[in-house]
Formats: C-alpha cells, sequence, structure tokens
C-alpha cells in the first residue's frame, strides 16, 4: 500500500505570463534591477554578458585573469595604429570567446573622453543579428547607447 497517493492534473486552461523569444538562451540579469522582470533571453543576454567582460578591467577578476578588457588601460591613449590594432584584437577576443555569437563587423572611433564601439553580432544558429553601441568614457566609464 503506498504511503501516499499523487495525482498530476494539466492546467493547460490557465494563463502563464512567461515571456520567451525562443529556446536558444535564458538567464536573468542583477544590473537592472529597476524593473520586476530581470530575465533576459537570446541576443538579451549574450549581449549582458559581453558588456559585463568589458565592464571589467583584464586581470581584475580573481582566479580569471584573463576576463575582461584591456580597454580602460588604454582609454587616454592617442589612437595610433598600434593602439588601434591592440583595441580591435580585445575586442575581438572577447567576442570569440562566447561561442553563442559571430563577429560580423567592429568600428572603433576615437572621441576626446575615450572610444566608441560598434560591434555587429551574429546569434549562431539564427539569422539574427545587433548591433552593439559602446561607449568608453573616461569621466562616467561605459554606456550602452
Amino acid at each position: 500500500m503506498p504511503y501516499k497517493n499523487l495525482v498530476i492534473t494539466n492546467n493547460s486552461n490557465k494563463s502563464q505570463n512567461t515571456i520567451q523569444t525562443s529556446q536558444f538562451y535564458k538567464g536573468f540579469s542583477s544590473v537592472n534591477t529597476d524593473t520586476f522582470d530581470t530575465r533576459l533571453y537570446d541576443f538579451d543576454i549574450v549581449k549582458q554578458d559581453i558588456i559585463n567582460q568589458f565592464n571589467t578591467k583584464k586581470g581584475e577578476r580573481i582566479m580569471n585573469p584573463a576576463f575582461g578588457s584591456i580597454i580602460w588601460n588604454l582609454l587616454m591613449e592617442p589612437l595610433t595604429e598600434n593602439v588601434k590594432t591592440l583595441l580591435v584584437n580585445d575586442v575581438q577576443q572577447i567576442c570569440n570567446s562566447d561561442p553563442r555569437v559571430t563577429t560580423l563587423q567592429i568600428d572603433l572611433n576615437e572621441y576626446d573622453q575615450g572610444y566608441l564601439i560598434e560591434l555587429t553580432l551574429l546569434l549562431k544558429g539564427t539569422d539574427q543579428s545587433s548591433t552593439l553601441k559602446l561607449n568608453f568614457n573616461q569621466e562616467i566609464g561605459l554606456t550602452v547607447l
């Protein structure tokens, strides 16, 4: 004789408030806690992961000194060919470290207080692409445009 009878019913009549664009990637963001729903899907979670890596100085993360970007060390350097090569290689390395995306284009521009980097990324396994504009400013840090 069983200890307890378990009855499972299908409640397909109840509506669920799940907003999900696909089944590829899902996660959450602890950055924007102003909203009630902190869930992120697909390109949003991939972009947030890439932004997190750009927000970290290379060597700053404990137990993972290769994580992060060198852009913070080169922020006020003049954009010579050597510095541009270092920055483009760093951006490519960060984007290539994420197996979910392919980098289609990298545009790097200098302005008075820092750099503007435009990344065009393709989500692997789909035909979705997205452009990420990252504004690195010495006074205010990283802003996403």
